[in-house]
């Protein structure tokens, strides 16, 4: 039996081999890895200074901040896929290779003002295309201001609305930063009273030497508005948030509908003209009212329900069934599937390496997800489970769609786990550093906005990986860990929600091997996981 498996698993090498041999060209796509300009920051609201890469669209989105000059911005870092060739339409000087450079090896400059397309060669052209977004926080406020400025960057033009009985040849200006925090204005904004006419200011971005001309109206109005005011409902909790017409501190309040008290929320944000308030201690599923009340006007009174706390499916890991005598899968045979494993592929020459058991659960009931990392003929297997969908195996490399649909909002994952850590013994590129040091377990989760589950490829020439940087997740959390229990240990990943927006899948991953997708871990590494559960406080 065991010659005949060792004959098959030959065969199918040697059949990749000659489909391989039939091709012209390898499969591999070139790739920006890495890029990096002058001035870089973090998007607004943002934390992360890094590019956002996406590698489905070959596109690549950089914020700077507002002391660089857009018309020549200069490189710092451009890696991109080994063997690849970077052309830059027009800009022949650009170099053909990916680079860092250092103060003493000079800058490459691009014209960024508008996206600029980037060609990169290996075996075949791709092209990609990077926009880089500078953010200038202008900012203008006068004294009995009402609603904020209306500012046209295009034009170059501010209007300002202040109280009827505000005289306009008695002007207050609080701030006045039309070229952004580095700029500077000219006259000093603040020594400026009389707007009984339209006023010209010469603004100087910080990189220009040359100033902009602006024009600043500002007009009397006897409007009363109302504050704007935007609900953002979760689970147990919600987000208020608005603009103000008024300089006033907003007093935000909230009340389960059909109940007579108002409760004030505690702490209320207000940045310029905008106010933000995290109302907690919700319910689930509950009809609540809010009203955002400046001085003595009372708001009008909004509506939002709460989300359900929607449960995690088959997180005590106990329905499992066996398909053709040796493919074990994380659910009953009966019902549509929501987690997967790789399995699939570890069967084409092995055995399940990701299988249930009753002897080593964290409360004696039950099943348990056991997860071992593997060496099969030379290739390492990393036990695995995630929500989603294992599609199929490309000899040796596996293709998969990570995350479930998902629309509720999880403040945290709960885990039980026990986790034996291996030596690395088994590396590939370019994790061959690891080699003699523990092996990690590794266990995440993420919420996205993704349209579709996103499909994970293995196969280093066609490598598709997930991205915990992806501007489509909305909140994520991981847990790695590189030593060995001795018991069953619990803990709980709280989510960090990078934006407020309506989740559309859920992914959750749990590996016995941080790197297996790379194909690097310690054989007989094992990782236990049972009972996980969404938790909403």
């Amino acid at each position: 039996m065991f010659n005949r498996l060792i004959i098959y698993v030959l065969c199918l090498l040697s059949l990749a081999a000659c489909i391989e041999n039939d091709i012209p060209y390898p499969v591999v796509e070139a790739q920006i890895l890495a890029f990096e300009v002058e001035g870089q920051r973090s998007a607004p609201n943002a934390q992360n200074e890094g590019a956002i890469i996406n590698n489905k669209d070959r596109e690549v989105t950089v914020f700077v901040n507002d002391t660089v000059d857009l018309s020549k911005l200069k490189v710092t870092k451009f890696e991109v896929t080994d063997g690849s060739k970077i052309f830059v339409p027009g800009n022949l000087d650009f170099p053909k290779v990916g680079f860092t450079s250092t103060p003493d090896s000079g800058n490459p400059v691009v014209d960024f003002r508008h996206p600029v397309s980037f060609v990169l060669s290996i075996y075949q052209d791709y092209k990609w295309t990077v926009t880089i977004h500078q953010v200038i926080k202008r900012a203008v406020e006068v004294v009995n201001q009402v609603g904020a400025a209306v500012v046209d960057v295009e034009d170059r033009k501010v209007v300002i609305y202040v109280d009827e009985k505000q005289p306009l040849d008695h002007i207050q200006v609080k701030t006045m930063n039309l070229g952004g925090e580095s700029g500077k204005v000219i006259p000093e904004p603040t020594e400026v009273t009389d707007f009984t006419d339209v006023v010209k200011f010469s603004v100087y971005p910080a990189w220009a030497n040359e100033p902009e001309e602006w024009s600043v109206y500002v007009y009397q109005t006897s409007a009363n508005k109302e504050t704007e005011v935007k609900v953002f409902p979760m689970v147990t909790s919600a987000q208020i948030s608005g603009n103000l017409e008024k300089s006033e501190s907003p007093v935000v309040q909230y009340r389960k509908q059909k109940t007579e008290k108002w409760m004030s929320v505690e702490k209320v944000t207000v940045e310029g003209w905008n106010f933000k308030a995290d109302v907690k201690g919700l319910e689930a599923g509950t009809v609540y009212e809010c009203r955002v009340n400046v001085g003595k006007n009372e708001g009008k009174t909004q509506v939002f329900r709460t989300n359900e706390a929607v449960p995690l499916v088959n997180g005590s890991f106990d329905s499992w069934h066996l398909e053709k005598d040796k493919i074990w899968n994380p659910w009953s045979a009966d019902v549509s599937s929501f987690w997967d494993t790789g399995n699939d592929g570890a069967c084409v020459v092995g055995k399940s390496n990701s299988v249930p058991t009753s002897d080593e659960t964290v409360d004696g009931h039950g099943k348990a997800a056991k997860l071992e990392t593997i060496d099969m003929f030379g290739y390492l297997a990393a036990g695995n489970l995630f929500t989603g969908e294992y599609l199929r195996t490309e000899v040796p490399n596996g293709v998969l769609n990570f995350g479930r649909p998902f629309n509720s909002f999880p403040t945290k994952l709960k885990i039980n786990y026990k986790y034996s850590s291996q030596v690395i013994t088994k590396v590939k590129s370019p994790f061959e550093a690891l080699k003699g040091q523990p092996d990690s377990c590794f266990i995440y989760i993420a919420l996205t906005d993704w349209d579709k589950p996103l499909e994970i490829r293995t196969d280093p020439k066609k490598r598709q990986l997930f991205d915990k940087k992806d501007p489509a997740i909305i909140a994520y959390a991981e847990y790695v860990q590189g030593s060995t229990d001795q018991t069953w240990q619990t803990k709980e990943l709280v989510l960090n929600y990078r934006k407020y927006e309506q989740p559309k899948h859920i992914l959750i991953v749990a590996s016995a091997s941080k790197y297996g997708d790379y194909f690097t871990g310690g054989p007989g590494s094992k990782l236990l996981v049972d009972n996980f559960e969404l938790i909403y406080d």
